[in-house]
C-alpha cells in the first residue's frame, strides 16, 4: 500500500518537474538577448578598459606593453587629475543638495496646487529633455559679463556681477547653476511620484494625533514616507553630477586655467586629444570605482531602511 502511494507520488511529481524545467529553459531563452547585450556592451568593454589601464597603449601606435601599476602611480602625482577630481567633488557638493531641496519644495507646491499641475510638471521637466548643446548659446548670453541678464539683475540691487564663465573663481559656480537647472526637473518628477504614493489616510491620522500645521504634517508623515524616494533621488543626483561632461565641453573646455576641468573631461582629453588610451583607461577605472562605491552605499542604506521598517 505504501509502495503504491509512493509510486503515485513520484508519477504526480514527474510532470511538475518537467514543467519547471521547461519554464526554466523558456526563461533563459527569453533572457538570452539581454544577457548577450550586457556581455558585449558592458562586461567586455569594462574588462578591456581595466586591461588597458595596465598598459601604455596609445592611439596611432602599432604595439603596446603592460606597465603594471605605473599609470595608477602617475595618477597620484598628476596635478591635473587631482584638480579635476576636486572640481568634480565641489560641483557635486553644490548641485546635488540644492537640486534635491529645490525639487522637493517645488514638488510639494505642485502637489498642493490642483490647477495647472500638468503645466508646471511639464515646464520644469523641459530642461531634462532639452539638449545642452542647443542651450549653450542661451547660457552664454545669460552669463555674459556685460550684456547678460544675470549681471543686469545683480546691478539693479547694487552688486557688480562677475565674469561667470570666464573667471577661475566663478566658473565652477556658473556651471553648477546650469547643473541645478538640468537636475531639478528630473528630481521633481521622482518626488511627485513619491508624494502621490503617500496614502491620504496618514495625514488624517496625523491630524487626529495633533499634527495641525503644515510643518508637523511634513515632519511626521511626508518626510518619513519619502525616505526611499529621497535615497534614490540622492544617489541618482550624485551619479549624474559626477558624470558631468557636456557643460564643460560645450561652454568652458575645462578653462580658464583648468578651473572647470572635471573628471570625465580629463579622461576625454587624455584619451582622445593626447591619445594616451592606457592612462585614460586607468582614470576610467577610478571613475568606475567611484560609481560602484556610490551604488554600494545606496544598497546598504536601502537595506538598512527595509530591515528597520
Amino acid at each position: 500500500m505504501a509502495d503504491s502511494a509512493a509510486a503515485s507520488g513520484v508519477i504526480a511529481h514527474a510532470p511538475s518537474r518537467t514543467a519547471e524545467r521547461h519554464e526554466a529553459r523558456t526563461a533563459w531563452l527569453l533572457s538570452l538577448p539581454a544577457i548577450v547585450l550586457v556581455f558585449l556592451f558592458i562586461l567586455v568593454p569594462v574588462a578591456a578598459v581595466i586591461a588597458l589601464g595596465f598598459s601604455d597603449f596609445e592611439l596611432g601606435y602599432a604595439g603596446f606593453k603592460f606597465v603594471g601599476v605605473e599609470n595608477y602611480a602617475e595618477l597620484l602625482t598628476d596635478r591635473t587629475f587631482k584638480r579635476s577630481l576636486w572640481n568634480t567633488t565641489v560641483y557635486t557638493a553644490i548641485v546635488t543638495p540644492v537640486s534635491i531641496f529645490m525639487a522637493l519644495g517645488l514638488a510639494m507646491l505642485i502637489e498642493a496646487e490642483g490647477f495647472g499641475r500638468a503645466f508646471f510638471r511639464t515646464a520644469y521637466f523641459l530642461p531634462v529633455a532639452s539638449l545642452l548643446v542647443a542651450m549653450a548659446t542661451v547660457w552664454q548670453y545669460l552669463f555674459h559679463p556685460t550684456i547678460g541678464p544675470v549681471n543686469a539683475m545683480l546691478s539693479q540691487i547694487g552688486i557688480q556681477g562677475p565674469n561667470w564663465l570666464g573667471a577661475s573663481s566663478t566658473v565652477l559656480y556658473g556651471l553648477s547653476i546650469i547643473g541645478i537647472w538640468q537636475s531639478v526637473g528630473f528630481n521633481l518628477v521622482l518626488f511627485l511620484a513619491g508624494l502621490t504614493a503617500i496614502p491620504r489616510e496618514l495625514y488624517a491620522a496625523a491630524a487626529v494625533d495633533g499634527a495641525r500645521s503644515g510643518w508637523d504634517r511634513f515632519r511626521l508623515v511626508t518626510w518619513p514616507m519619502l525616505g526611499p524616494t529621497t535615497l534614490f533621488v540622492t544617489t541618482i543626483s550624485i551619479i549624474n553630477s559626477v558624470k558631468v561632461f557636456e557643460t564643460v565641453k560645450t561652454l568652458t573646455e575645462g578653462g580658464p586655467n583648468k578651473a572647470s576641468e572635471v573628471l570625465l573631461f580629463t579622461i576625454y582629453q587624455e584619451g582622445f586629444v593626447y591619445l594616451r588610451v592606457g592612462y585614460a583607461s586607468a582614470m576610467t577605472v577610478v571613475f568606475l570605482a567611484i560609481l560602484v562605491v556610490l551604488m554600494f552605499l545606496q544598497y546598504r542604506i536601502q537595506d538598512r531602511q527595509v530591515h528597520y521598517t
